[in-house]
């Protein structure tokens, strides 16, 4: 892997940290999927037995779960 690469692509450690899940979050949502009202996990690559997060990735997936705060007037 390039150094480009290596900069865009966190391990799942890294990864957890970046979004604030924990490891066995992010392992349990590759295992099981997606699973009643769970948030389902950011996309990842496995390559052999290496998987990796791509931080654009995380950055959309954190993106798409922002939630508006409601005005009450």
């Amino acid at each position: 892997m390039n150094e480009k690469n290596q900069s865009r692509a966190l391990n799942e450690k890294a990864a957890a940290q970046y979004i604030g899940m924990s490891v066995s979050y992010l392992r349990k949502d590759r295992m099981d999927g997606l699973v009643g009202q769970r948030t389902p996990g950011p996309r990842y690559a496995k390559l052999g037995k290496r998987v990796i997060y791509l931080r654009d990735d995380l950055d959309a997936w954190l993106e798409q779960h922002l939630v508006q705060r409601r005005l009450d007037g």
